[in-house]
């Protein structure tokens, strides 16, 4: 705690600042419409504002017709290549895929077997992190959120990197690899320290195994006897490529890259995207259905009865159930509209470890939401018939649920994968851009002289010093 007082006390000290502060910063949402500005940086149909160029991926689900928005199917291209091709096949020989994917996305192209051989041997290498890093900069600093943890942790890292300046690509490709190698282990070692501190449980750290993949040295260094299934595996890979990447216009790639453009360092631009992906709003979504699931399952009697769910739909888009914000989580998005191809994917791969664990039932609720929860919000307005889809939070964060995987660690787990995409992103903004983002702001308020003091009397901030 930074001050004496509790927060509560504080809180109740600081209102009157805070009543002020909100009625002088407060924009009318009308001002946006007067002045034409693209909030959220969306036009008035919803398309994302073009601001750059990628090679990397694209996502898509619409397409324009005379101007008009029109629904279509979603598709998600890594470097031209479909993503579900990418599963289907690594899933058929029975392999892993998310190295492989790392490596499309850096380089552009897909590696034979000796180059990825030899790329995921390098990342095996560089998963231990620096000596002294795990005592010095997780244990003596424990976090109740790993998200914040992972984002301090890479920081942090910058001051173990002799060239951690250095831009050029060279350079900045070394810190991409490292960085996408030893995040797992920040974000497990993480969540190790915070069952200690915050959860008064035993913590443990488990060193790599060789010869494991990525996926697999997740589940062995998370759980205790480091046993795991190789389905369980399989699965938790599939979720790994499909996060890996999702174009240049989600909110924490654009974060990245947006604070690239200012010439700063890798770790500053990684641990800023860390920053956007902790949001309920991106990253942290998956947690929160998750979350929605349980209110769900305490408030419907019967999970087959598609009236009973939709009602307690309506009640959560009313803010009167649920988690009181009025949203449904995991259910539409910013460009897909029919369907959301990491969504399909994941169900489709999950459902067999659904039925061996026992969450068939909770799969199947998750279906109802993602079957019922479009009429819901169509019905009151909130979105276009038609345009609706649930998304790929609806399903990953009950695919790390099955998988035993603690709730603090869905959205660290995200970051892990999505470090491939942010890296990539990172080195064609250097690369190619080379320009400093600055869009504009419409000023409002007009003009005012400046009083001096002694001629100033309170205009609304009511309060007491000293009490």
């Amino acid at each position: 705690m930074f001050i004496s007082e509790n927060y509560s006390q504080l809180n109740e000290r600081l209102r009157p600042y805070c009543e002020d502060c909100r009625s002088h910063l407060l924009i009318d949402s009308g001002v946006f419409q007067d002045y034409d500005i693209k909030r959220g940086l969306r036009n008035a149909d919803g398309t994302g504002v073009k601001a750059g160029a990628t090679k990397i991926s694209n996502v898509h689900g619409y397409i324009m017709k005379d101007g008009v928005k029109t629904p279509d199917e979603g598709r998600l291209y890594y470097r031209g290549i479909d993503v579900r091709d990418i599963i289907d096949n690594c899933a058929g020989e029975g392999r892993f895929g998310f190295e492989e994917v790392v490596w499309l996305l850096l380089f552009g192209y897909l590696p034979s077997a000796r180059q990825l051989d030899h790329f995921t041997k390098l990342l095996e290498d560089l998963r231990e992190l620096p000596d002294g890093f795990i005592e010095d900069m997780i244990i003596k600093a424990p976090s109740p959120d790993i998200m914040n943890k992972l984002g301090r942790s890479v920081l942090a890292l910058y001051s173990y990197d002799d060239n951690a300046e250095d831009n050029a690509m060279e350079n900045v490709f070394r810190q991409s690899i490292e960085l996408i190698a030893c995040v797992s282990s920040i974000a497990v070692n993480a969540y190790q320290v915070k069952k200690r501190y915050y959860d008064h449980t035993s913590l443990f750290f488990h060193p790599p195994i060789p010869g494991q993949s990525v996926a697999e040295n997740i589940l062995s260094t998370m759980r205790m006897d480091r046993k795991f299934t190789r389905r369980e595996a399989m699965l938790l890979d599939i979720s790994l490529i499909l996060h890996a990447e999702h174009g240049g216009g989600n909110n924490s790639t654009f974060a990245c890259r947006l604070v690239s453009s200012s010439g700063t360092d890798t770790y500053s631009a990684i641990a800023a995207a860390i920053g956007s992906l902790k949001g309920p709003r991106h990253g942290g979504a998956n947690a929160k259905v998750i979350e929605m699931l349980d209110f769900i399952k305490e408030g419907v009697r019967d999970y087959k009865d598609d009236e009973e769910i939709s009602n307690y739909l309506r009640l959560i888009f009313e803010k009167k159930a649920g988690d009181r914000t009025g949203l449904i989580y995991g259910i539409g998005h910013a460009v897909y509209t029919k369907n959301d191809p990491r969504a399909v994917i994941l169900k489709e791969h999950a459902a067999d470890l659904a039925r061996e664990t026992g969450f068939d039932k909770d799969l199947s609720l998750l279906e109802a939401v993602e079957r019922l929860a479009p009429a819901v919000l169509t019905d009151n307005g909130k979105k276009q018939a038609g345009s609706i889809c649930a998304n790929f939070d609806l399903y990953s964060g009950i695919v790390y649920r099955m998988l035993d995987i603690p709730s603090e660690l869905y959205t660290p787990l995200f970051a892990v994968a999505r470090m491939a995409g942010w890296c990539a992103h990172r080195i064609e903004e250097v690369l190619t851009c080379r320009r400093i983002m600055r869009p504009a702001y419409v000023t409002l308020g007009g003009f005012n002289e400046y009083i001096p003091l002694s001629e100033r009397a309170d205009i609304k901030l009511q309060h007491n010093e000293g009490k």
